[in-house]
């Protein structure tokens, strides 16, 4: 468990959701009328977040961790 809370992919993972959970909820509770532009925002943040995520184990599995 100490290992988990020390894992910059773990963190990264939940300010993910996190960042993703509140910015539907802005635009679902905000009445801008622009819900499907935060869905499309979401998604276009998902494939950077998973692609650090990648990147930092990578150079984990390279370092031996």
């Amino acid at each position: 468990m100490n290992y988990l809370l020390h894992s910059r992919k773990f963190w990264l993972a939940v300010l993910d959701v996190v960042v993703s959970t509140a910015t539907y909820f802005v635009g679902k509770y905000v009445p801008t009328g622009n819900s499907e532009d935060i869905i499309w925002l979401i998604a276009s943040w998902q494939p950077v977040v998973v692609a650090l995520i990648v990147g930092i184990a990578y150079e984990d599995g390279k370092l031996g961790r």
